[in-house]
């Protein structure tokens, strides 16, 4: 009976809190991470009738038109049928403006409703932050892609049979992180739709439209075409078109080294923008 009380000193209860400023989550949180990366993959899949059925539909009508409505059906472009030369195109341009219009709404809807907070005060890390952001951008345009990949099996006179796997996998990731991070600099820097909308309308649609999406750039004079290739975004059509008809107007390896290039800058860009709170904290 005597012994109890020493044995209970000896085995102290455990405290349900930390000292302040006291270490608990190292090196990476797996589970914040992934929470956040949840919550923006929920959000768009509540409204997937919007985020991703609207926008393949939108896109699968410029398929319609070109190859039907303007008589492209017998056309060939780069040695191949006109349909399948537009097609990875297509999907390729609906999957970067989706990754775009999802990565700049988070942080400017969370200005616009007061509820920034709840991306600044959980215990992420800048780079988690970022990667769970642009994750789930990634996500939303790899759904639009396979909703409109899908729909181009059936469509009939369409061939989008993968020859080079590899390269549909690398450049649609690759297109799809280079207007996510655009997407997550435009959040930060916008403090209103019409901001983002600007952004938008102004830049990412010509930049898609004048990648090289409808026509092969060898027919452009010279000046187009070098302007052409100073668009980042013609590399990620270009070499995603490669993945499906193993044809492409540029060359391969140098638009993989410059989309990682981009990508790279870019993420290092949106780290230092986050991590000195710019336009996001007081």
């Amino acid at each position: 009976m005597n012994d109890q009380p020493k044995i209970a000193a000896a085995h102290p209860a455990p405290v349900p809190f930390h000292e302040p400023g006291e270490l608990v989550i190292r090196n990476v949180n797996w589970a914040g991470m992934r929470a956040l990366y949840r919550k923006e993959v929920r959000r768009f899949m509540k409204v997937q009738l919007q985020t991703i059925w609207a926008p393949a539909v939108t896109t699968l009508m410029f398929l319609v038109i070109f190859t039907i409505a303007l008589g492209g059906a017998n056309r060939q472009v780069l040695g191949v049928p006109f349909a399948d030369f537009i097609a990875p195109g297509l999907m390729m341009m609906g999957m970067m403006n989706n990754a775009f219009a999802n990565s700049s709404f988070s942080l400017l809807a969370g200005k616009m409703q007061g509820t920034l907070i709840d991306y600044l005060m959980p215990p992420l890390s800048v780079g988690e932050l970022l990667l769970a952001l642009v994750g789930a951008a990634v996500t939303r345009a790899v759904a639009v892609g396979l909703a409109l990949w899908g729909a181009m099996a059936l469509w009939p006179g369409v061939h989008v049979t993968p020859t080079h796997l590899w390269a549909v996998i690398w450049f649609g990731l690759m297109g799809a992180s280079l207007t996510a991070f655009i997407g997550v600099m435009t959040s930060i820097w916008a403090e209103k739709f019409d901001h983002a909308a600007a952004i938008t309308n102004f830049v990412i649609g010509p930049m898609t439209l004048l990648s090289g999406t409808f026509y092969s750039i060898d027919r452009l004079s010279p000046l187009f075409r070098a302007i052409s290739h100073a668009n980042p975004f013609f590399y990620a059509i270009s070499g995603f078109r490669y993945g499906f008809v193993a044809a492409a107007d540029g060359n391969v390896l140098v638009g993989s080294v410059v989309l990682l290039a981009l990508n790279a800058g870019l993420a290092l860009l949106c780290y230092v923008l986050l991590r000195k709170g710019w336009k996001l904290k007081a």
